[in-house]
């Protein structure tokens, strides 16, 4: 009996070690998985880490190129803008080809006058260099000049008068780098396909409206005439408005008007002042660089005179009353900028009493506008530039009525000034030789 119960407690005892044993063989087991898991869990968080790593670091990396390769460019870009060390920057350069001379009181000299004073403000001739081109009256000549510059580099170049805008359409495109302006225009040659022009031109009519009231209130013998050069650009755009502008103020004043068909013969211009005279004006205005011979003219004949595109009182001081004057700067410092930036043409620009790009100015030391008349002036302009007085729509509903100088007439005036300069120089000769005599005895 002794014998069963130890045999029992025996494999009692078996049982219970080999229970034991399943169960720490179970623990084993899944502290082994457990720890397999983990280590799979931790290699697979590591090989997570590291691809987001790598990640990041590709992504810095191409970040770092790209941010290396945007600063070189601008380094390059800057570099070749800047001048090298010891260099001097380039100057920015314009070349301007014009039909008369740069100090013709009128057409030529209002744009040169503004260049320099652009020059000026941007810093001299080191920031901005200004060649001219004078006396081109020949188109031919005057294309050979705006050739020659585009092919010297010139940044911008100016065709100051209407007769050159063929040439320019037809060199522009050769020299697709080089900006060019004419004027006086509004056509860039967009139609036409090209980029790299700018036009200008005054809105002459505006101030020629003020100065034909200023006329309408001054004369007395109710006759003023108006010695024009060709029937085209500012020029026609003044006169009609003159023409205007004493129609509205006074019906009962005559307005005679006489083209030239020539820009600065200064000659035919004083032969169609006399004309003018003749028929009774006692005050002239016209425009162009013939204007000279026509403020002598009737500066001769104690009449009056009102100028415009320069304040000619400045070498007329005694017949000049008032003088409409055209400011550029502006236009050409766009145009620089414009250039500058990238934008080689393509924009019309215009000069109006608006803008600020044309001024009336008042000869004080005539003395001949009464205060009432002067705020009759003033009102006047002001309801321009408002917009209440639309000149060019006026302009528009009147024709206006001109005649020609004859080819008998051409040849008397050009006979006429050469008789003048024969007998100038034959009277000079004269006292030469006088002089020189009394000195040798």
């Amino acid at each position: 009996m002794d014998w069963i119960q130890k045999n029992q407690q025996t494999a009692i005892i078996i049982a219970v070690v080999a229970i034991i044993v399943i169960i720490a063989g179970a623990v084993l087991i899944s502290n082994t998985n457990t720890q397999n898991a983990n280590a799979t869990a931790t290699a697979e968080a590591q090989a997570n880490a590291d691809a987001t790593a790598t990640a990041e670091a590709e992504v810095t990396e191409e970040a770092t190129e790209e941010a290396t390769e945007e600063a070189t460019e601008e380094a390059t870009e800057e570099a070749e803008a800047a001048p090298a060390e010891g260099e001097e920057a380039k100057p920015f350069r314009v070349a301007v080809v014009m039909p008369s001379t740069k100090d013709d009181l009128a057409w030529s000299q209002s744009l040169y006058d503004s260049l320099v004073a652009v020059q000026e403000e941007m810093g001299g001739e080191a920031a901005l260099e200004i060649a001219v081109s004078e006396n081109l009256w020949q188109v031919t000549d005057a294309a050979d000049a705006i050739r020659e510059y585009a092919a010297q580099g010139y940044d911008l170049i100016f065709a100051h008068g209407t007769q050159y805008g063929t040439s320019v359409f037809d060199i522009a495109p050769d020299f697709p780098e080089v900006s060019f302006a004419w004027g006086t225009a509004s056509d860039t040659g967009e139609e036409e396909g090209l980029t790299n022009i700018f036009a200008y031109e005054a809105r002459a009519e505006e101030g020629g409206y003020i100065n034909g009231l200023i006329a309408a209130n001054l004369t007395k013998s109710k006759v003023v005439g108006v010695v024009g050069p060709v029937a085209a650009g500012d020029a026609l755009l003044y006169i009609n408005g003159f023409v205007v502008g004493v129609q509205e103020t006074d019906p009962d004043v005559k307005v005679e008007v006489i083209y030239t068909g020539n820009f600065g013969d200064t000659a035919l211009a004083a032969e169609a002042a006399r004309t003018l005279i003749s028929r009774d004006a006692d005050i002239l205005t016209g425009s162009a660089q013939q204007v000279p011979g026509a403020i002598e003219a009737i500066k001769e004949a104690e009449g009056y005179y009102m100028a415009t595109q320069v304040d000619q009182a400045q070498k007329w001081p005694e017949t000049v009353v008032a003088a409409q004057v055209f400011d550029w700067e502006a236009v050409i410092k766009d145009m620089i900028e414009q250039k500058q930036n990238g934008v080689m043409g393509g924009i019309a620009y215009e000069l109006s009493l608006e803008n600020g790009g044309m001024t009336m100015v008042y000869n004080k030391e005539l003395d001949v506008i009464s205060d009432e008349l002067m705020t009759t002036v003033e009102e006047t302009q002001q309801k321009i530039i408002d917009g209440e007085i639309d000149v060019q729509a006026l302009v528009e509903k009147v024709e206006v009525e001109a005649e020609e100088m004859g080819q008998e007439e051409t040849e008397e005036a050009t006979e006429e000034a050469t008789e003048e300069a024969t007998e100038e120089a034959t009277e000079e000769a004269t006292e030469e030789a006088t002089e020189e005599a009394g000195a040798g005895s």
